[in-house]
C-alpha cells in the first residue's frame, strides 16, 4: 500500500511537471505587453542610412590605383569653392545651359572615375539624391564683369584636430549633404591630405565623432 502511494505520488508529481513546463515554454513564446506605451518601430535616421550606402563599394576604393599627376589636394579642393562651406563651382564646360542636372552629372559624378575627356577624376556626389545639380552648383565663368572684392572667406577647418596623437580625428563639418562619408574621403578623387587609408571599415562614426566648434548660432531669421 505504501508503494502504491509513493508510485502515485511520484505520478503525480511528474504531470505537474509536464504542464508546468508546457505553459511556460507557451507563455515565453508570447508578445511581451507594455501598458501605457505603444510599442512602435525606431525610424532610420537618414545620416546613418546615409552614412551606409556606398558601404558596397569599399572594398574597391581600397584596391583602385591612383594616378598621382592626376589626383587632387585641398588646395584645388578649396579653390573651387567660394568659401568654406560653399557647394563646389563647375570647372568644366556646360553642353547645355538650360540643363539641370540629374542624369547628365551623375553619369560622371555618381560613382566618380577617371574621365579621359577632362584628364580628371571626378569627385563623387555625396548626395545623388538631389538630382537638381544647378540650383546649388554654378558653372566658373572667367569672362565677365564681376570684380575681385575683399569678401573675408571662411578658414577650412585643421583635418588634425585630434584629442590624443594616436586618437582619429574628429569631423570638422556638418553632416547635412555630407553624410556619406566614402563619397569625399575614399577613392582617387578624393584630396589625397583627407583620403582614408581604411574605406573597408564603413562605419566611420563608430570613432569619428562630431565636432563642428565653427558653425554659431545666428539666431532666428526676420524680415
Amino acid at each position: 500500500m505504501k508503494r502504491v502511494f509513493i508510485i502515485f505520488l511520484f505520478s503525480l508529481l511528474f504531470i505537474a511537471s509536464v504542464v508546468t513546463i508546457k505553459n511556460s515554454y507557451k507563455e515565453g513564446r508570447e508578445t511581451a505587453l507594455v501598458y501605457g506605451t505603444e510599442v512602435t518601430e525606431i525610424p532610420e535616421l537618414l545620416h546613418e542610412a546615409a552614412l551606409f550606402s556606398r558601404s558596397h563599394l569599399a572594398l574597391d576604393y581600397k584596391d583602385m590605383p591612383v594616378d598621382p599627376s592626376k589626383e587632387r589636394n585641398l588646395d584645388s579642393y578649396y579653390k573651387n569653392r567660394a568659401f568654406h562651406g560653399a557647394p563646389p563651382s563647375i570647372p568644366h564646360v556646360i553642353s547645355d545651359e538650360r540643363n539641370m542636372g540629374g542624369k547628365n552629372c551623375l553619369s560622371c559624378h555618381q560613382n566618380g572615375g577617371f574621365v579621359q575627356k577632362f584628364d580628371a577624376y571626378a569627385p563623387v556626389v555625396p548626395h545623388p539624391e538631389k538630382i537638381n545639380c544647378r540650383q546649388c552648383h554654378v558653372p566658373q565663368n572667367e569672362k565677365n564683369l564681376f570684380k575681385p572684392t575683399e569678401f573675408p572667406k571662411l578658414s577650412a577647418p585643421n583635418i588634425h584636430n585630434k584629442a590624443l596623437i594616436s586618437s582619429p580625428p574628429v569631423i570638422p563639418h556638418q553632416l547635412q549633404l555630407h553624410e556619406n562619408c566614402l563619397a569625399c574621403h575614399a577613392g582617387p578623387s578624393a584630396p589625397m591630405e583627407i583620403r582614408v587609408s581604411h574605406p573597408e571599415r564603413v562605419n566611420c562614426r563608430q570613432c569619428h565623432a562630431l565636432n563642428n566648434k565653427e558653425t554659431l548660432d545666428i539666431g532666428d531669421f526676420t524680415r
